[in-house]
């Protein structure tokens, strides 16, 4: 036994075993392959049981509560196999996250390709203390969730380059912003988009017991933006005390173009690049900021929520990355004609090639999933069990952030999950003596730390994919092993964050 493998811990060691077993998996196509034919199959049984189950529901066009009773629905029916076959282009169009990835990539291509993100990664690196690189680029990765998904696209990356670029390896950069980013999701501390739809699941459930409480936007401020300086640097003290260690020195083949510093071509591209980003603030603060732009609600005026600059963030960011790669390109002389410009957007969504046929299969898997209503019947079951638990309300509180822990990872949706679950706790644990916005705290624990695992993550083959640019013999079990210490720790103890913060009293937010 050599002496590296020798000097590994016991949870070193584990780690290996994973990644080495979770890497003789087939390929994800495959996977989802076999799990759409596993979906077919058990939707047969549990139709032909006839397995039910009746909970409330918000209904969320009206707001209203309604009492639903849900079936197992039967893909081998006349009905299911002409869904099977019909819906598949549709099923494809309807995936949000292909449209997503493409837009960005677009002008996060052209950036990349001008050299505008390896010039930024250099300047961060340089102006950043080596000491708290990692703490930056976690705490970026958790903010990112106002921009939707673009952690993902852009931070993810960036973070892996990062790290490489100090002599550190990549794939810790890599784990820490995908657990910064995933697992850290539903916490903030600003307020995101998809505050506003779950605190109206949230009072719609409260109106079962008393239509006389409501909780507003900022009813979990507080207990978010303490989460958010804790995760900071947890997520940043797992990867430097564990991930990093397992890792070990990067000795693969992939190389930085460029030495840490900055030529002069590269300083003026930058002056260039801040000057083309002011430009595009301009221009949308002028879209959005009057009274009556084109992207506030055109009902209500908001700009925040359900508006246009929200519903748009992708595009924004999409422009913000073209038009900054376009002048960094001619500052610093990588891009001279619009031919470069247009090389650089075929060359990004070239590369998009595999991810697209991956996404391909997981949403006829999703569909087909969704369709047989198999979600639906596994989470209100599991409620019924912890309810007819008999447990008091702090058991009960930990037991409901445990039951989001298991259903995330067969439903990855936050708000399709609240829609189920609101309804049910929050009355059930009102009459408890708990308040709402606690319910509503708890849910925002469980919901987030199984992303960073879950292959129903619509990124998660994005992840292995990046994990391959930096070495060749990674595969699902690669990322797994990664994101496991991540998803063990921080399920622990912000759960037990969450129960010291309820035991104390402490306020959950605004006016909580």
């Amino acid at each position: 036994m050599s002496d590296a493998a020798a000097s590994k811990t016991a949870m070193q060691k584990m780690l290996d075993v994973v990644e080495r077993v979770g890497n003789r998996v087939p390929h994800p196509v495959l996977i989802f392959v076999i799990l759409i034919g596993l979906v077919i199959g058990l939707s047969a049984i549990l139709g032909g049981m006839g397995v039910s189950v009746s909970y409330p529901q918000v209904n969320l066009e009206t707001d209203q509560i309604e009492y639903l009773t849900t079936s197992a629905r039967s893909l081998l029916t006349v009905e299911g196999i002409r869904f099977m076959f019909t819906g598949i282009v549709q099923n494809f169009m309807n995936f949000n996250a292909v449209g997503v990835i493409i837009i960005a990539m677009v002008g996060v291509g052209v950036a990349e390709e001008a050299g505008l993100v390896k010039a930024l990664i250099r300047k961060l690196v340089v102006v950043a203390p080596p000491k708290a690189l990692t703490y930056i680029l976690v705490f970026v990765g958790i903010v990112s969730s106002i921009a939707a998904d673009a952690g993902y696209l852009v931070l993810i990356p960036l973070a892996a380059a990062a790290f490489l670029s100090v002599g550190r390896h990549p794939l810790a950069g890599l784990a820490a912003a995908f657990a910064a980013v995933a697992s850290a999701f539903l916490v903030n501390v600003l307020i995101v988009p998809v505050d506003g739809i779950l605190t109206e699941i949230t009072n719609d459930a409260i109106a079962l017991v008393n239509p006389n409480i409501k909780i507003d936007l900022a009813a979990n401020v507080w207990f978010s933006i303490a989460s958010v300086v804790m995760l900071t640097v947890l997520i940043a003290v797992i990867t430097e005390r564990v991930i990093e260690p397992r890792l070990g020195t990067y000795t693969g083949d992939y190389k930085l173009e460029g030495d840490t510093g900055l030529s002069d071509d590269e300083g003026r591209g930058l002056r260039w690049a801040l000057y083309g980003l002011i430009g595009v603030f301009a221009f949308l603060a002028l879209l959005t900021l009057p009274p009556g732009a084109p992207l506030r609600n055109p009902t209500t005026g908001a700009i925040i929520g359900n508006s246009p600059f929200m519903n748009s963030l992708i595009v924004s960011i999409a422009l913000v990355f073209l038009v900054c790669g376009v002048a960094y390109g001619k500052g610093a002389r990588t891009m001279n004609t619009t031919n470069d410009v247009i090389g650089a957007m075929q060359k990004a969504i070239a590369s998009l090639s595999g991810l697209i046929l991956l996404l391909l299969v997981i949403s006829q898997f999703i569909a087909f999933f969704n369709y047989t209503n198999m979600a639906t019947l596994a989470a209100v079951s599991l409620a019924e069990v912890l309810t007819r638990a008999n447990l008091n309300a702090i058991w009960l509180l930990v037991g409901f952030v445990v039951v989001v822990f298991l259903l995330d990872l067969i439903i990855t949706a936050a708000i399709a999950k609240w829609a189920i679950f609101a309804p049910i706790f929050v009355p059930l644990l009102m009459q408890l003596g708990m308040s709402p916005e606690a319910v509503l705290a708890a849910y925002r624990v469980g919901d987030s730390p199984m992303n960073a695992i879950t292959p129903l993550n619509a990124y998660f083959a994005m992840i292995v994919t990046f994990a391959i640019k930096y070495q060749k013999d990674a595969g699902v079990g690669t990322v797994i092993a990664l994101m496991l210490p991540y998803v063990v720790v921080l399920s622990v103890v912000w759960t037990f964050f969450l129960v010291g913060w309820y035991l104390l009293g402490l306020p959950w937010g605004l006016g909580a």
